[in-house]
């Protein structure tokens, strides 16, 4: 039986504002990931990034990537965090 760890944060991409305009979106990924492994517990390298997550960062183009984002993060047993949108996924300006 595998166990699972799950949790829906809520983030804010406060430190995106501070980034170059033609590094905006990839920060915004970065900082999601530092949040995943500070709140789970993880390593950095054990974080995988669903695409639809990804989409939806990018979705308004490289420089104005949302400002605060609803993820569902799962924990398995091997150390492995699969972060993805929620089913009901909110995304904000």
């Amino acid at each position: 039986m595998i166990s699972m760890d799950e949790k829906v944060m809520n983030i804010t991409l406060k430190k995106t504002k501070a980034a170059p305009r033609s590094k905006k979106a990839k920060r915004a990924i970065n900082e999601i990931r530092e949040h995943v492994v500070r709140h789970m517990k993880a390593k950095e390298d054990n974080i995988w990034i669903d695409h639809r997550l990804n989409e939806a960062i990018w979705a308004n183009g490289i420089h104005k990537p949302p400002m605060h984002i609803t993820v569902k993060a799962v924990k398995f047993e091997d150390g492995l965090v699969e972060v993805s949108l929620p089913e009901d996924a909110t995304v904000e300006e």
